[in-house]
């Protein structure tokens, strides 16, 4: 029998019931195309990474908005405070001590005639500086040593569990009063090693829980039966899908580490005059609060505002980057 040749305009699909029905040229020809994306209208998109989904989801966020927006000022004003303010936080007037607002000073005069509106911005510099280093310091030391202990595991991860355990046991305020106390320096760094020194363990069990889950991945046993060396399998493998729970927990204890440095200037071991903190001016407020409670609501308001803007892009970046909450 001749093989019949192919038109298109007699082309025959199966309706899947057993049917046929003719199709035209155009149907018939748009068989062939195997459109992909999930609409079947064009080619499929290119997959989001987790980064990509989570800078999504936060562009969407209004809390995230928000605490951002309410950081994005605070940096500013610790970069440039003259641009908002442009008197001197040391310079006080005891004749105007316990006044109100008035002109050039809208927050008024603490007890000591010292401009409080300047002080406040001023303040800001040391509070974000602090938590800052601080926690840059924390997160780099303990990702480090948390993820060298859970890649190695064995007598190391032992180890560094026991000493963990034994800086658990040092109540933070304690240790502060205790450590600081002997500490001449009027500058940051005795404060920002306090922390590091203090907080690096709890970064340490989140770093070390996290590569011993990412290293149990396809990709990295496949890695490793290729022949990478330690190296590269922390590096380019491990290291990138771990830093994500490291990143939450650090966000959200920069604005812990800033009520942290107001407490310990606060209990007088902390910052000490003539630095200008947020803690020291609440400690010289207090024994004035009835007479001139602006001199320390002010102060203790950018505090709160503050420790609030960090907890919420903590839990905003959380909420992004857990794969659960999706």
């Amino acid at each position: 029998m001749p093989e019949q040749p192919y038109e298109p305009e007699g082309a025959i699909a199966g309706t899947g019931m057993g049917g046929a029905m003719d199709l035209g040229a155009s149907e018939a020809v748009s068989l062939e195309k195997t459109p992909g994306g999930p609409d079947g209208t064009g080619p499929a998109d290119k997959p989001r990474s987790l980064w990509s989904d989570a800078w999504r989801d936060l562009r969407r966020n209004p809390v995230f908005i928000i605490s951002a927006l309410v950081i994005l000022f605070l940096v500013f004003i610790s970069l440039w405070p003259g641009a908002i303010t442009s008197g001197s936080p040391l310079k006080c007037d005891l004749a105007k001590a316990q006044q109100g607002s008035g002109p050039g000073a809208p927050f008024g005069y603490n007890g000591q005639g010292c401009n409080v509106y300047t002080r406040t911005v001023y303040g800001a510099r040391t509070s974000v500086t602090v938590g800052v280093l601080a926690t840059l310091g924390v997160a780099l030391l303990g990702s480090v040593l948390g993820g060298l202990a859970g890649f190695f595991s064995g007598s190391w991860d032992s180890l560094l569990s026991r000493i963990t355990d034994i800086f658990f046991a040092i109540p933070v305020v304690l240790g502060g009063l205790v450590l600081l106390s002997v500490v001449t320096s009027n500058t940051v760094w005795p404060v920002i090693g306090f922390m590091v020194l203090l907080g690096w363990p709890q970064i340490s069990r989140i770093a070390r829980g996290s590569v011993i889950t990412a290293q149990q991945n396809d990709y990295v046993q496949a890695a490793r039966a290729l022949g990478a060396s330690n190296s590269r399998l922390l590096l380019r493998h491990i290291a990138p899908n771990a830093v994500a729970p490291v990143i939450v927990v650090a966000t959200i204890a920069l604005g812990t580490y800033i009520a942290l440095e107001a407490t310990l200037s606060y209990l007088g071991v902390g910052l000490k005059p003539p630095s200008v903190s947020w803690g020291i001016d609440i400690s010289a407020a207090s024994p004035y609060v009835r007479n001139a409670p602006h001199a320390l609501l002010w102060p203790s308001g950018a505090l709160a505002v503050t420790v609030l803007a960090f907890i919420m892009l903590g839990d905003a970046v959380r909420d992004a980057l857990d794969p659960k909450l999706r």
